[in-house]
């Protein structure tokens, strides 16, 4: 190829990148959507219940502290 080809078609045929995006494009926007999803709801909850949440968040950092002193 020339140097004139070369710069009107940077990409080359098999572009291994471009091939994963084609194959896996639309499942990795499905789970995009559902982790946006997955987050309002944490965040609906959080707002709805911030005692529970906080109680919940010092059990679990004393669980861990509990292991982690441990090892």
């Amino acid at each position: 190829m020339n140097d004139a080809t070369q710069q009107a078609n940077p990409q080359p045929q098999n572009d291994p990148l471009r091939d994963l995006t084609e194959r896996f494009g639309p499942q990795i926007e499905d789970v995009q959507e559902r982790l946006v999803e997955a987050n309002e709801t944490v965040k609906t909850f959080i707002r709805k219940n911030p005692g529970t949440t906080l109680l919940g968040a010092a059990a679990l950092g004393f669980l861990i502290g509990k292991w982690a002193s441990r090892r």
